[in-house]
């Protein structure tokens, strides 16, 4: 089993590296990526001018197309070589993104942002105390009247599985391969990836915590949030089955 609680800050700067950029046009394919921002800026609202804060932005999948529709976009990443990515694809698209090297339990923004999002799964990297700090910097972060949105793997769907799964992303020649378990006591997604390329084989592990949406929503009160909503994948209805649990919280 996977030590989430030895260094979750390591583990994530060694995850998200050039295997995980190689492989992430596969898994993110671009007609994908134009369906999430849509999606992004129906569930916030966003406008040409609206201030927009992406924590975990990664190589800017979703940022970039962001400020391509006029929105004056922030990315915070801890991935240096992610970030570097961002800011060559945002060069190549002609548009202005703020990209910062950081870590989102710790932001350096007051009351400045219209809108906070993390997308696909990126919440729930750290312990209970951590995860919830990084929804109190987005609260602190967002001017009165707000939105948080988070899109997250619904965990209700995600249990039907059966435990260990596996699955397999090709690239040419080569391989990523994901191994899960799910620890049914922490409520805790394990995963270690082996990815093959060029005649190397390379390991690493990451484990995210996944919460329900009445846990949601306690967590987000403490933050300071005033009400909370559930949708589907892309803002589709919630249901049972819903491969996503899309959260959408206001400050």
């Amino acid at each position: 089993m996977i030590d989430k609680m030895s260094n979750p800050r390591s583990e994530l700067e060694t995850h998200f590296n050039e295997d995980y950029l190689h492989f992430s046009d596969v898994v993110h394919p671009p007609e994908a990526n134009d369906r999430a921002t849509e999606a992004i800026c129906e569930l916030l609202s966003l406008r040409p001018g609206s201030s927009v804060l992406e924590l975990g932005c990664g190589y800017g999948r979703i940022t970039n197309r962001l400020a391509e529709k006029g929105v004056q976009v922030t990315g915070v990443d801890i991935s240096p070589i992610l970030l570097e990515k961002a800011e060559l694809d945002a060069a190549e698209r002609r548009v202005n993104v703020e990209y910062v090297l950081g870590d989102m339990r710790s932001l350096p923004w007051r009351d400045r942002f219209d809108s906070v999002f993390m997308w696909f799964t990126t919440f729930g990297y750290f312990d209970e105390a951590d995860n919830e700090r990084v929804l109190h910097e987005a609260a602190s972060s967002l001017r009165k009247g707000g939105r948080l949105l988070i899109d997250q793997d619904n965990r209700l769907a995600f249990l039907r599985e059966r435990w260990p799964t596996c699955s397999v992303v090709q690239r040419n020649d080569d391989l990523r391969i994901h191994v899960m378990s799910y620890d049914a006591l922490t409520d805790r997604g394990n995963i270690q990836r082996i990815a093959v390329r060029n005649g190397r084989v390379r390991r690493t592990e990451l484990s995210i915590r996944y919460y329900g949406f009445t846990e949601y929503c306690s967590m987000l009160r403490r933050a300071g949030f005033q009400t909370v909503e559930a949708y589907g994948q892309e803002g589709a209805e919630f249901t049972l089955s819903s491969p996503r649990l899309v959260v959408v919280a206001y400050k």
